[in-house]
């Protein structure tokens, strides 16, 4: 199956839809059959759920880099950094692999641009 991003202002994803790879022969012939199938001149690129090209499965509320042509996801928080590689957000701290108890684990906490242990 191939999947479909539909681009809204910004180039922000608004609608991920699957159509058949019988339809889909290349990225221009799926984007034809959307816009046919819906009466639209819409802008859709084509995403990999398995992450095979533009870095990552685009979701709603992802961004489209024309640039980097990749799908970026949402910055969870403003201190987070965009690895270029991956194309997603990484804390500016390492998350520490300190096991903890049972109950316990780690959350961010953008106040003080650090990692705190939480207890369920």
């Amino acid at each position: 199956m191939a999947h479909f991003a539909k681009l809204g202002t910004g180039n922000i994803v608004e609608q991920v839809i699957v159509i058949s790879n019988d339809i889909a022969i290349t990225e221009q012939a799926g984007v034809d059959f959307i816009n046919k199938l819906y009466n639209t001149r819409n802008v859709w690129k084509q995403t990999s759920y398995n992450n095979n090209f533009r870095k990552n499965y685009a979701g709603i509320g992802y961004q489209y880099d024309q640039t980097r042509d990749a799908f970026i996801p949402p910055k969870p928080f403003n201190s987070w950094i965009l690895d270029e590689d991956t194309c997603n957000w990484e804390s500016p701290v390492t998350m520490p692999t300190t096991q903890l108890e049972d109950n316990q684990y780690y959350s961010w906490n953008e106040s003080i641009i650090n990692w705190e242990i939480k207890t369920r």
